[in-house]
């Protein structure tokens, strides 16, 4: 059995941010909410969010994004990990 990851406050903060949505959002908009690269880099290393580049329309244009997505182990990280 794997020990429950200790997240920082940060880490929660943005965990939460991506919680609530149902796709996601994009890498921008977390940096946008001043997340910083680093922040989300550390929450890919650790299992706890995947990127995944797609694209989004604007009008008549479509623009290449990064998709932030919690994974089960983020939600787990947040909820105390009662289901490891």
């Amino acid at each position: 059995m794997r020990a429950c990851p200790r997240i920082s406050d940060d880490q929660r903060r943005a965990l939460r941010v991506r919680a609530g949505g149902l796709h996601g959002c994009t890498e921008a908009s977390m940096l946008a909410h001043g997340f910083k690269a680093e922040l989300l880099a550390a929450l890919v290393r650790d299992g706890l969010a995947i990127k995944q580049p797609g694209t989004i329309r604007a009008g008549r244009r479509q623009l290449k994004v990064v998709w932030v997505m919690i994974t089960g182990a983020g939600h787990r990280a947040l909820t105390g990990c009662p289901e490891m």
